[in-house]
């Protein structure tokens, strides 16, 4: 058994190791050739769509053997419409600007020096995931395009299709003789892998988890790796006395039953106290309308008929179409509850009240914070980034929607002739 880890070790040491050379080649490739590349990336994806879909079947297949539930199951499908739609992913961010050798700024010193600070890759950067097949193809993309190498650590319910996607990907670079390093799948997929992995800092230079609460947990509590967590979406929607009560609505149910099975669904409905007699019966109609299952408070539940909301599922993820409403004292009081519920992920109010929407805008710490708009849109292709490698709930050092310029750092170039100090 001994001998079995140290050969899982040496071979981790060294499938990093290839990882760490390969990101000095690929910091060398232009702009042009890297979108060139991605564009046949996307349409071999394209091409293997056939593929792709007969290892994704053997994922569901073990998914219903497995009883995962329906939001779980939503997130693995892959058809050809999901697959056109990741190749489109990759072909957005071809097109995206290059986010590497950007001059951020520039000045010359008192002793003639001329710095510039310029964008440059992170390096290598591992990123853990579960159940979405298509972060494989939207971080490895991202990564490519901004001269990252990846390290992809999916999770088992994917296997099959996270596999079929990365063979792909690697074979577009391997036409182009360039090293499959580039883009890869973790070799020892265990709980041991993982762990051996986030304190791998001689080789990565950044870990991005994104999952369940307990995997978060444990990779930002055990990596000596830099971490920037993708934590749960703990969103709140709160319709103010001032909201259109349409609009409301409208937005309420987007945010919860559009796809309840993601980070950015809404988990807390808020209402104010003030409309709550108004406005819960058309809440309650819309959303049985769309077979919400709906847990609320005390005043809440006097008002109309729904299960009992109890404190801890004011701070559950429930990632299915559930739904917990409170009913609260202004804006506030809705400020109040996030403050201890939220996540830092993303919340909403709905009013017509400038002054009280600027009021939630300022004393709400989220990543992302609404006026009416639904949370479903914190997402790095609807905020134009073709896509995301997570959602970071960090405020170091990147924040939101994590795109490619997220997945830069930079350094200062000196220009001297002569200068000594």
């Amino acid at each position: 058994m001994a001998a079995k880890q140290r050969g899982k070790r040496d071979n981790m040491n060294a499938f990093l190791e290839e990882a760490k050379a390969a990101s000095r080649e690929l910091m060398l490739l232009s702009g042009a050739e890297k979108n060139r590349l991605l564009r046949e990336m996307a349409g071999a994806m394209r091409s293997a769509t056939m593929d792709i879909i007969e290892a994704n079947a053997l994922d569901m297949k073990a998914a219903e053997e497995n009883n995962l539930s329906s939001a779980l199951k939503d997130r693995l499908l892959l058809d050809e419409k999901r697959i056109d739609a990741m190749a489109t992913a990759v072909e957005e961010i071809a097109a995206l600007k290059d986010p590497v050798g950007r001059v951020i700024d520039g000045w010359v010193t008192d002793d003639g020096l001329k710095i510039e600070k310029v964008s440059i890759p992170i390096g290598v950067i591992g990123i853990i995931y579960e159940s979405r097949p298509n972060v494989t193809s939207d971080t490895a993309a991202l990564c490519f395009k901004s001269n990252n190498v990846c390290v992809l650590k999916g999770g088992k319910e994917a296997e099959h299709s996270n596999a079929a996607i990365a063979k792909v990907l690697r074979a577009t670079l391997k036409r182009n003789d360039l090293p499959e390093a580039l883009i890869s799948l973790l070799p020892d997929a265990s709980r041991e892998g993982v762990a051996k992995l986030i304190k791998m800092d001689k080789y990565v230079d950044l870990i991005v988890p994104r999952g369940g609460e307990g995997l978060i947990r444990y990779v930002s509590e055990n990596a000596t790796v830099p971490v920037v967590k993708h934590d749960k979406g703990q969103c709140h929607t709160y319709i103010d006395k001032d909201a259109d009560m349409e609009k409301a609505v409208k937005i309420a149910v987007n945010a919860k039953v559009d796809r309840p099975g993601v980070c950015n669904a809404m988990e807390t409905l808020l209402v104010d106290r003030a409309i709550a007699a108004e406005a819960l019966p058309k809440l309650k109609e819309a959303f049985d309308a769309a077979h919400t299952e709906l847990k609320g408070c005390g005043d809440t539940r006097a008002i109309i008929d729904v299960a009992e909301a109890t404190e801890a599922d004011f701070d559950t993820e429930y990632l299915a179409n559930i739904l917990n409403i409170r009913t609260v004292d202004g804006v506030d009081g809705a400020v109040a509850h996030i403050v201890r519920f939220g996540s830092g992920h993303s919340e909403a109010i709905i009013t017509e009240s400038y002054t009280t929407a600027e009021y939630f805008l300022n004393a709400v710490d989220a990543a992302a914070v609404y006026v009416n708009a639904s949370t479903r849109f914190t997402d790095g292709g609807a905020f134009g980034f073709g896509a995301e490698v997570g959602i970071s709930t960090n405020k170091l050092h990147a924040r939101g929607p994590m795109g490619i310029e997220g997945l830069t750092t930079y350094k200062f170039k000196i220009y001297g002739n002569g200068q000594i100090r």
